[in-house]
């Protein structure tokens, strides 16, 4: 029977599945999950039109979505979306790392796109309706989570390319999920672009817009063939700066122990203004290691990796968290970050954020979101 719950200002109509997943088989999925390839019982759909403003929230099945092939995102990929993750904490509570940010984000991506923008308080009405009915889908295995996709495309049939929709669909879908890469923690190799750009000054580079994964394909497929992990993107303009690694934000560490200090890539309207990243450039100086944002060259990257200056690098984002990059390879050659090893200040930032996102640092900033306990 479908019942409702008032939540952010509208009316979620709850219509639970009749094929949930049974305590065994959910228990069978969560053992092994992977990234992205397991999802809960159900998501939430809410309608957006110019006339209506957002309407029509509802948690429902998780399953196909009903699509006219004239639909205006199959045509000219006006879709954007978000990734967060809910953790278990042990106390049993289910807690998210800093979503209101993901919700600031989602809505200045919209904005980039020419999109309607999500109050924030439906955003985190959305994660909480879903929590209340999938929350057993929350993994309690270290080190796992449930990842959140949130997004955001447009719906309007019709081919007319003159202004964009004026209808649009914001769906929410969970999947439990190990770590990222396999192997956790192990550092990667990276292969240096500069075939490819990922965005320009002007474009959509720092907005979570799916166009953007898109483009990135090509390239990350040269860096597979070069026996890489990943791609680094340089910049759009002179091909020497560096600006990310496929789609998470880059951090520099120069110097060792007392002397450790942090250099992320700064804003430039072509990166992505990761959460992650913000969260790492304010917890650093609390630790004790000086924190800046800036600018690096691949010729710099080099020379301070040869001369022992730089002692390590380290990729972050939502999905992976910290990865440490340990080769680079590039068509003027290979060369090594300190040992090849995750180094000290990797970890240390490492334990830290993970520490803070399943609840075992205390939460001085208010960063942490609990949505309530199974």
């Amino acid at each position: 029977m479908n019942t409702s719950t008032t939540t952010s200002g509208l009316t979620f109509d709850i219509r639970l599945s009749s094929q949930r997943k049974t305590p065994q088989e959910r228990a069978a999925l969560l053992e092994n999950p992977g990234f992205g390839n397991v999802f809960t019982d159900h998501m939430v759909t809410i309608r957006y039109s110019d006339e209506k403003g957002w309407y029509d929230a509802r948690l429902e099945p998780y399953g196909p979505i009903p699509l006219d092939p004239a639909t205006a995102a199959l045509h000219y990929a006006q879709e954007i979306f978000e990734g967060l993750k809910a953790y278990r904490h042990p106390d049993g509570t289910i807690a998210s790392f800093r979503p209101e940010a993901n919700a600031e984000r989602l809505n200045r991506s919209a904005r980039r796109m020419a999109m309607p923008e999500l109050p924030e308080d439906l955003f985190l009405g959305a994660i909480e309706t879903l929590l209340a009915h999938d929350g057993d889908w929350v993994p309690t295995k270290e080190d796992n989570s449930l990842y959140l996709r949130p997004f955001m495309f447009a719906t309007d049939v019709g081919l007319g390319v003159n202004h964009p929709s004026t209808s649009y669909l914001f769906v929410l879908i969970a999947s439990p999920s190990g770590s990222y890469f396999s192997g956790g923690i192990k550092p990667v190799t990276v292969w240096l672009s500069e075939d490819y750009t990922r965005a320009a000054p002007g474009g959509t580079g720092e907005a979570k817009f799916a166009g953007n994964y898109a483009a990135s394909f090509l390239a990350q497929a040269q860096a597979v063939e070069k026996g890489c992990d990943q791609v680094v993107w340089l910049d759009a303009v002179e091909h020497r700066w560096v600006e990310e690694m496929g789609g998470m934000n880059l951090f520099f560490v120069f110097g060792s122990g007392e002397q450790a200090r942090i250099l992320t890539p700064a804003l430039t309207g072509t990166l992505l203004p990761g959460i992650t990243r913000d969260s790492l450039l304010r917890l650093a100086p609390e630790l004790g290691i000086p924190a800046e944002e800036g600018r690096i060259s691949t010729d710099e990257w080099r020379a301070a990796a040869l001369s022992g200056e730089l002692t390590e690098v380290f990729a972050c984002g939502t999905a992976a968290v910290i990865t440490p990059v340990a080769h680079v390879k590039s068509a003027d050659g290979d060369f090594q970050v300190g040992d090849g090893k995750p180094g000290p200040v990797t970890l240390r930032l490492r334990e830290e954020l993970v520490g803070l996102q399943y609840g075992l640092r205390p939460d001085s900033h208010g960063w942490v979101r609990r949505f309530g306990a199974v």
